[in-house]
């Protein structure tokens, strides 16, 4: 191949290139541009070739060019031009722009020439002024640091939380950050994020602590996100200081204990109260009895009546503390099991067959699950719904009661439906507090415990209980249980 024939597949690839290609000499003269460099930079060839390189240079490089371009010619290398730092061409029109040179030394038989390829890299820097506003606006600390976990950039909110200037922090390795033993630990975790990069929070299910200028640790929760930037990998990481929230979950767990402690208490009392006051109670319901059995004949209709009033009272007051003695055994002496509810509810119906005949009740009961519970305490609460149904029905109609269940997210939902005498929605929470009643004894009997014993089953299952309900249009009552 002829020296001309080179020149010209020379000139043919460097014409063909997609990039700005500039062609020049020892003597810092332009030999060549292809026409993507005539684009770039609004001229045309023959207004170039043979003109100064510093024609493409703002005002303020132009003094420094030919010593920098003398050094590159005593060791021609392909390298990058002025890493590390900004530059800047120059347009026809004088509009200085940001851009990226690539040097590559070229040996020709009329000595070496060096090819710079020169990207235009505004679009670039104006996304990462976006980056680096959207960064710094953040409201908690972001850093944003290399594959080798050196530190590129941090915002005003990392200088608040570690302490540091900014200068104190960018170039450094973020295991500046990292206290105690895990510092050690900390490149093989970031290898190990690098190899398989994904947006995710750090240390899941690990308490995470930063290390301050100070040398203080503080409680954080950081995310990783993986970033590309000019073809090398970054993480940035957004830290929040946890240290508030620390102290109010420490507070709310120390309030929870006592409440828990207090709560035992309490039943422990309400035991003990409702256990010593049977037995008085029994002694003056006895006593009454054997008073009108033997000496009714000698009371006036006044004294009976008082007698009668006095023992109907005495019967509700025993009937009240067996309520709040059986309220406070539940989940007592019980443990989760394996519970049938097909079985527990089947059982429920046949123990309430006279009831249920004399009502003329229909109970239509959908397939059910088997899962863990407290098998007693459930039993306790689908008597208490359903007895409640057919005790508190319509007068013009038959009750109705329908029983099901749906799988729902983490659980089971549960749902016993009556068509009897519904409940005022401003009165749907309070059936749920032990010993209210929202009908007179002579309408209704009973103590106003059952709906508060099926609230505190649902819950000693971790679940919840609710009602919907219109009235003369029946109930729905819902309840969830977890599964376990």
């Amino acid at each position: 191949m002829n020296v001309k024939h080179k020149e010209l597949s020379f000139q043919l690839m460097v014409e063909a290139s997609p990039i700005s290609l500039v062609l020049v000499n020892s003597y810092g003269k332009i030999a060549y541009l292809n026409s993507y460099a005539e684009k770039l930079f609004l001229y045309n060839k023959n207004e170039l070739i043979g003109r100064d390189l510093s024609i493409l240079l703002p005002q303020k490089y132009r003094s420094h060019h030919p010593d920098l371009l003398k050094d590159y010619f005593t060791n021609p290398v392909t390298r990058q031009m002025g890493e590390n730092r900004d530059l800047y061409a120059l347009k026809k029109d004088n509009v200085e722009f940001p851009v990226e040179i690539g040097l590559n030394p070229i040996v020709t038989v009329e000595g070496t020439l060096v090819l710079a390829a020169i990207i235009d890299i505004t679009e670039r820097k104006k996304a990462n002024e976006q980056f680096r506003l959207v960064v710094e606006s953040a409201p908690n600390a972001m850093i944003l640091a290399d594959y080798s976990g050196t530190i590129v950039m941090v915002n005003k909110q990392t200088e608040i939380l570690f302490g540091y200037e900014r200068d104190e922090l960018v170039g450094q390795k973020v295991e500046l950050l990292v206290p105690g033993k895990l510092k050690q630990y900390h490149p093989q975790l970031r290898d190990k994020f690098y190899a398989k990069p994904q947006a995710r929070p750090m240390g899941v299910g690990r308490d995470l602590f930063g290390l301050r200028k100070d040398g203080t640790e503080i409680p954080i929760e950081i995310g990783l996100n993986p970033l590309e930037k000019n073809e090398s990998q970054f993480v940035l990481a957004s830290i929040i200081d946890i240290t508030e929230r620390k102290k109010n979950e420490e507070a709310i767990r120390l309030y929870t204990k006592r409440i828990e402690a207090k709560n035992k208490e309490l039943e422990q009392f309400s035991f003990i109260a409702s256990h010593d006051l049977r037995e008085p109670l029994n002694s003056i319901t006895s006593l009454i009895g054997l008073l009108l059995e033997e000496d009714a004949g000698k009371m006036d209709a006044e004294m009976l009546k008082r007698m009668d009033f006095i023992a109907k009272s005495s019967s509700r007051m025993k009937d009240l503390v067996k309520g709040l003695l059986d309220y406070a055994r539940l989940g007592k002496n019980s443990e989760f099991g394996i519970v049938d509810f097909n079985e527990i509810v089947a059982i429920v119906v046949n123990d309430l067959e006279l009831l249920v005949k004399n009502s003329g009740a229909e109970i239509n009961v959908k397939r059910l699950p088997v899962i863990a519970a407290l098998e007693v305490e459930v039993h306790s609460l689908f008597q208490n719904l359903i007895s409640n149904a057919i005790k508190y029905r319509s007068k013009d109609r038959k009750p109705k009661i329908e029983i099901s269940a749906q799988k729902v997210e983490n659980g089971w939902e549960f749902v016993v439906r009556d068509n009897g005498i519904g409940i005022p929605k401003n009165q749907q929470e309070r059936i749920f507090v032990i010993f209210q009643r929202l009908h007179g004894r002579n309408e209704y009997e009973g103590i106003g415990v059952g709906l508060a014993h099926c609230r505190k089953i649902v819950e000693l299952h971790d679940g919840k209980i609710w009602v919907e309900s219109e009235p003369e249009k029946g109930s729905t009552f819902y309840f969830f249980i977890p599964l376990k």
